[in-house]
């Protein structure tokens, strides 16, 4: 059974108490001049485009916003990408450096030992006596032939050779009395990498500017 609620009958036309016309309903107008037709189209036409304008406007939008959103979501993944490229590059550079190193020490055990002796000039070249200790692979290899480097380095005194088995390959170190060096390789290179280490933790997620505009 319908619910629907009855309309109450009205009449198009009304009459007054004299019989007169008060009041007409306007009727749908069913004829149209050439002109008001195209009225019309050009109407329809224009609020037909304004609709579409309106809801390509909104499907854009949304589909900015949803790029912008994964975008977001996407800048996180890529930091952390950056950032493990950057500790993997710099893995490779450490062992590539330790590979270096340590080809050039057994290719030229004394190269070290040279070296630091010229950069102390100054301060060896009054010294009555050089001690050098070294490992025994080291010590042997030096034997008699540090006597020119020292000359250069300005060094007229005695140079003495010592083995200490304790010592690591390629280690070594110079006692002039007024003071002394060392030189560690291993040792050396495990400070590289611990600083590496900071510095890459300290930096975190952060080494690169990653933004949604292309800057950084």
């Amino acid at each position: 059974m319908s619910t629907a609620p009855h309309q109450r009958f009205v009449f198009d036309t009304e009459f007054d108490a004299a019989g007169d016309v008060s009041y007409v309903a306007p009727r749908p107008k069913r004829s149209f001049t050439p002109e008001e037709v195209e009225e019309i189209r050009q109407k329809a036409r224009s609020e037909g485009e304004r609709a579409a304008i309106t809801s390509i406007t909104a499907q854009q939008m949304a589909a900015l916003s949803e790029i912008a959103r994964a975008c977001s979501q996407a800048l996180p993944t890529l930091a952390n990408v950056a950032h493990q490229h950057r500790i993997g590059a710099a893995e490779l550079a450490l062992a590539c450096g330790r590979a270096i190193a340590g080809a050039a020490l057994d290719r030229f055990p004394e190269g070290a030992v040279q070296a630091a002796i010229e950069a102390l000039g100054r301060e060896i070249e009054a010294a009555p006596r050089l001690i050098v200790t070294a490992s025994a692979e080291l010590a042997e290899h030096l034997q008699g032939r540090l006597d020119e480097t020292a000359a250069r380095a300005g060094f007229t005194g005695a140079i003495q050779v010592r083995a200490d088995l304790g010592m690591g390959l390629h280690a070594f170190t110079l006692d002039f009395g007024d003071g002394a060096g060392s030189f560690d390789p291993a040792a050396a290179a495990e400070r590289v990498t611990e600083a590496l280490q900071a510095a890459l933790a300290a930096e975190g997620l952060h080494g690169e500017a990653l933004t949604l505009d292309g800057e950084g």
